[in-house]
């Protein structure tokens, strides 16, 4: 038989010399060289579990020590052991108890008549790695809730049934102004224009036939204060705390939708601009070019010149007045 070649301290808190023999032979039977703690009572269990020095990976807990036995001492070591999976290892048969004792936070209840290596091995192995993977999900949470409610962005899950709101960060209750209370008790239609629901009850069916997809893109939502906004969605499926649902990230929009509407309205405005510098100027100086070609080319009487001269300067006045209207256009768009 191949044995476990990893290291491991094992704590094994048992009173009756016999059954501590047994337990050492039987851990020795599974694993190449585990080093094993021994203590007989509360007391001296309370002192290694303290000491920052010991690493202790999993403990062997008999129910009946001299100065504490039963609920008492597993509650008080599982106060001590919060990181460290505990096992009991006891000779009564009391299924209630063995039950509570699971509920308070013990890895395993196991009868020392039923007792073998085998079953002792894969006790440990198992409540050591159920321990790793439920440090491993209670980190993996802990890094959600920061990203979720230290986000600058407002975000929120809501229940894809129900569309209630199931949790909203702050940002999100800033910028939209309600408070958290008012928010779980409202669901996604209340922060929806009204004249939105029916195209919002479209985008609704279309997600939930995607539930587990990706899904983005831009609606109109409404503050407390009664203020419509333009916001950009991103969503994704979750399962929080057994329901189906979706986390929303919210991005306004409503300043950018804004600059852009006003950069194309001077974009139109620029392109009058133009269109009479192209356009309008080019009557008046067309005719101008006109007259002094006939000025230069012809042998007109002095009474034919006057008249010339007369229809000059109105195409001199024609071309500045549109060179002033052009130039108080471009002085008005400047400043909006």
């Amino acid at each position: 038989m191949i044995k476990d070649k990893k290291p491991y301290n094992i704590l094994v808190v048992e009173d009756n010399p016999g059954d501590f023999l047994l337990i050492s032979d039987y851990l020795e039977e599974q694993i190449s060289n585990p080093t094993i703690i021994h203590t007989v009572n509360y007391k001296e269990t309370k002192k290694i579990l303290e000491n920052s020095e010991s690493s202790i990976d999993v403990v062997l807990l008999d129910l009946s020590l001299p100065d504490k036995s039963g609920e008492l001492l597993v509650e008080d070591i599982l106060l001590l052991c919060s990181q460290i999976p505990v096992i009991i290892l006891t000779g009564y048969t009391d299924i209630d108890f063995s039950i509570n004792s699971i509920s308070k936070g013990i890895g395993d209840y196991l009868l020392k008549d039923e007792l073998n290596a085998d079953s002792l091995y894969k006790s440990i192995i198992y409540c050591i790695e159920r321990l790793k993977k439920n440090n491993e999900l209670t980190e993996s949470e802990k890094r959600y809730s920061e990203l979720f409610h230290l986000s600058p962005l407002p975000m929120w899950v809501y229940d894809i049934d129900s569309l209630e709101f199931l949790d909203v960060n702050e940002a999100a209750q800033r910028h939209y102004g309600f408070t958290e209370e008012e928010f779980l008790s409202m669901t996604l239609r209340d922060i929806r224009p009204q004249e939105d629901l029916p195209y919002f009850q479209a985008q609704l069916d279309l997600a939930r036939k995607h539930a587990h997809e990706y899904m983005s893109g831009v609606f109109r939502h409404i503050k407390k204060n009664g203020e419509i906004i333009n916001v950009d969605i991103q969503s994704n499926f979750i399962s929080y705390k057994g329901r189906n649902a979706r986390v929303i990230l919210v991005n306004d929009i409503t300043e950018r939708l804004e600059y852009i509407s006003a950069i194309e309205t001077k974009n139109k405005e620029l392109q009058h601009i133009a269109w009479l510098q192209s356009h309008v100027i080019r009557a008046p100086v067309a005719k101008i070019m006109g007259i002094v070609h006939l000025l230069q080319q012809l042998n007109l009487s002095e009474e034919e010149k006057d008249g010339l001269f007369i229809d000059l300067v109105s195409c001199a006045k024609e071309l500045d007045t549109v060179i002033h209207d052009i130039a108080n256009k471009t002085h008005a768009a400047r400043l909006k």
